[in-house]
This record gives C-alpha cells, structure tokens and sequence, in this order.
C-alpha cells in the first residue's frame, strides 16, 4: 500500500460511512492555562466517559493520548493527536510568545497509532511573530506528514484581543478574517481544516468554498447552551461543514456522553435539534 493510500484510510478512521466526523477535543491542558482545566481534571475519567459515547475521535496531546489507546475494543474512538503547544491564552498575555511542536511529531502520531496529527495556525492582534512560528510548524510538519501517510489537520484560529472583557481564547467571528487564514491553511497543505465559527453561520458556505475541497470541521468555541450549540451545529453542517471539533461544550457538560450522542446524531444522522435534545436529558 502506497503512502497516499495510507493516508486515505487513516482519513477513513475519522469520517465515518456518513462522511462526517465529531473530534471531541480534550487537549487543552497542553496550553498551561487554569481556566481550561474544568471537567478534565481526571482525565481517565474525562476520556472513558466521552469514549463511551462513541464519537469517531477524541484530541489529546502526548502525555494523555495512551489513556485512550489502552481503551479495549475495536469502538474505541480514533486519535487526533495535538502537536503543537502555545502560551497565548490568559489574560494578560505573556510578554514574550511561542508556539513550537513537539520533538518528531509525526514518529510520535505513529507510534501512538493517530489517525490524524493537528497543528494551529493563530492569528493575534498585533502578534504577528505568532502567525510566523505556526507557519513554520506547519511547513516542519507537511513534508513528513506526506512522507508517512499521516493526515494534516491545520487549525486556522483568529483570536480577538486576550484584554478585552472576558479574557483569552476569545474567537474572533469576522468572516473577512477567518476566510484568508483558512485559505492559508490550504495553501500550506492541509488535509483537514478545523476552523472557527463566524459570526453569521448562515455565511459559512464561504468558508467551505475557500477551502477549495479540503474538509472542514468547526470548532466549538465556548461553552454555550445545549440549543444554541446544536442549532449552530445544524446549520454548519447544512452549510456544507464536514463536522465538528468540539470541546468545553463536552467536556463542561453535566452529561459529556450524552452531548456526545446528541451531536453525532446531528452530524450523521441528520437528526432535529429537538430529537438531539431529548438525548441528553
């Protein structure tokens, strides 16, 4: 088997037979940042809870990714491996940035026996030596992805300024931003984009069309109602979305595994928001 046929049927392991994929992230103690900590403490705990939902993958970093991996069976969810860490998050912001990959990212996907490795591509206000190091860490990445079969996932994430009210990791909606980014993300060689939600969902065939036929899956986003978040789902997917990459809106759940089942069933199943309500109750 050739490496672009690898590459396809760890592609494969992620989009079920719908075509559409839930990544549930739980990959944010890689960041060193408090506030993200909430409902992942424990994270055996956190991980055989949304594992027993069955999404079709869960985002962990190294450290936690074997967690997962041990999980018996052949349901267990496929791996998404993060392979990047940043301290731009918090408020006030550090004084001096980074963002770096881990050592040999793409050897640690494989041994770990990932279906995908992720990386983000950020963009700051003012920051633009951040944009820089993501843009080299996907260029270290992309070459050694294609070399292994091993699917790129590029994360184009447009942030607002970490002072105002609230704090970091705020999204910043603006289409006329996140449409460039994601278009970068292309052009660098992504096999799966993982975008941010714009402001006006009912816009976002914009960005499915700027992706120029690579796949996206929409991140979540802070925590928000259960009918917010599944009638936003409802119409990306209608919008031409692959799916979804959600994570505080899973894991700050009072019941993770039944947010799980109610937003694979909107991904794959077509289901109402309000047959997909009465799975979580």
């Amino acid at each position: 088997m050739g490496v672009a046929q690898v590459k396809t049927a760890r592609i494969n392991r992620l989009f079920g037979i719908s075509g559409n994929c839930f990544d549930v992230a739980i990959d944010h103690g890689m960041f060193n940042e408090r506030s993200f900590l909430g409902g992942i403490e424990n994270m055996h705990d956190a991980i055989a809870t949304v594992a027993s939902a069955a999404p079709d993958a869960i985002q962990l970093p190294p450290g936690t990714a074997t967690i997962l991996q041990a999980i018996p069976g052949k349901q267990r969810p496929a791996l998404v491996l993060r392979t990047d860490i940043a301290n731009v998050y918090g408020n006030p912001l550090p004084k001096s940035l980074f963002s770096e990959v881990i050592a040999d990212p793409v050897e640690q996907g494989l041994a770990l026996d990932a279906a995908c490795v992720v990386v983000n591509l950020l963009m700051l206000p003012d920051q633009p030596q951040i944009h820089q190091a993501c843009v080299q860490n996907i260029n270290r990445l992309k070459r050694a992805c294609d070399l292994s079969g091993m699917p790129l996932m590029v994360e184009p994430l447009v942030m607002q300024d970490n002072a105002k009210a609230g704090g970091g990791y705020m999204v910043d909606g603006d289409l006329d931003k996140i449409l460039p980014l994601v278009r970068q993300a292309v052009e660098l060689g992504a096999d799966i984009i993982k975008a941010d939600p714009c402001d006006d969902v009912s816009q976002y065939h914009r960005v499915i069309e700027i992706a120029q036929g690579v796949p996206v899956l929409v991140r979540g986003g802070g925590k928000v109602s259960d009918e917010v978040i599944l009638n936003r789902t409802e119409e990306l997917m209608k919008q031409g979305a692959r799916g979804i990459v959600y994570g505080r809106n899973v894991i700050h759940h009072d019941n993770p595994a039944g947010m799980t089942k109610a937003l694979m069933a909107v991904v794959h199943d077509g289901a109402s928001v309000e047959d997909a309500l009465g799975m979580i109750s």
